[in-house]
């Protein structure tokens, strides 16, 4: 399972149903390890992903890493870096990211987004303006009628997004790289131990590099290999 509106995980071809990106690449290199067949679709939402796995419905989801999530399943090794940053109107006197706390200033960002969890323990003054299932058109007319100043994403879609939408753009410099992981049910220990392999081959062979290229992917990175996780 996958975040269906986040093409840093994965696409799904309109026309034909194929999905394609890090996250069908990463898959189709776990089952051929496992030598299983394997089924991925992409959902509504964080909460959907969560509820996949702990339900054993799924046996794994793309997730971005947080400590919140982690007492609800187990995360793997990052195996991507996607950078945040913010859209604002073209006529906004923001100009980089350390412009946006202040006080009076209303953020938008999708609810339980990565993104969201980061600034809700990290902004000071200014207001965070949740978004249910962090839609982009929902956000563009907040900013067009005063609701939101900012609104905080992932760079490759609000990239995307600000080429097909006049009076936008983004802030040069991000806020903060997210941690691209899959997660399991808790408890998986083998499933577990199995993808952070993959993930550690898929790092070494230049899988993900060559993914992400694929995929045309802006302001993502490989992971390095973190020790505490």
């Amino acid at each position: 399972m996958f975040l269906a509106q986040n093409p840093v995980q994965a696409r799904t071809d309109a026309k034909t149903g194929e999905v394609s990106g890090p996250a069908a690449d990463l898959t189709r290199k776990l089952a051929e390890t496992l030598g299983v067949p394997f089924v991925i679709a992409g959902v509504a939402g964080t909460a959907a992903v969560m509820q996949q796995v702990s339900s054993g419905n799924a046996d794994i989801g793309f997730l971005a890493y947080d400590e919140t999530r982690a007492k609800e399943v187990d995360f793997s090794q990052t195996y991507a870096l996607a950078q945040n940053t913010y859209l604002v109107l073209q006529s906004s006197p923001l100009r980089t990211t350390a412009d946006i706390d202040q006080a009076g200033l209303k953020i938008g960002v999708g609810e339980r987004d990565a993104a969201d969890m980061f600034l809700d323990r990290t902004l000071k003054t200014a207001k965070l303006v949740r978004n249910p299932g962090g839609n982009l058109d929902t956000a563009l007319s907040q900013l067009n009628t005063g609701q939101i100043d900012a609104y905080a994403a992932n760079r490759q879609r609000l990239s995307r997004f600000a080429k097909e939408h006049d009076g936008v753009r983004l802030l040069p410099d991000n806020f903060y790289g997210v941690e691209q992981a899959i997660v399991v049910r808790k408890g998986n220990k083998e499933l577990l131990d199995a993808v952070n392999a993959t993930i550690a081959d898929a790092r070494q062979s230049g899988l993900i590099s060559a993914a992400i290229a694929r995929a045309g992917l802006t302001g993502v990175d490989v992971a390095p290999e973190r020790k505490d996780r």
